[in-house]
């Protein structure tokens, strides 16, 4: 099986749309800023386990934001 990489900038754009829509306060919006600065593999799972913990209304307005 191929190893995903993690896109930094990626996190970044979705902790920034998600900081709109939740709030800076919000685990989620947190551990996805906190994985985008560190970049390591640890806070990326940290991060995808917050974000699923959303509610799926929010994911997809967060994942809408950042759509290019």
């Amino acid at each position: 099986m191929e190893e995903t990489t993690i896109d930094r900038a990626a996190m970044g754009r979705l902790a920034k749309a998600l900081t709109f829509i939740c709030g800076a306060n919000n685990p989620a919006s947190a551990a996805l800023q906190a994985a985008s600065d560190s970049g390591t593999e640890g806070d990326a799972k940290k991060a995808r386990a917050a974000f699923l913990k959303l509610k799926p209304g929010d994911r997809k307005a967060a994942l809408a934001m950042i759509q290019d």
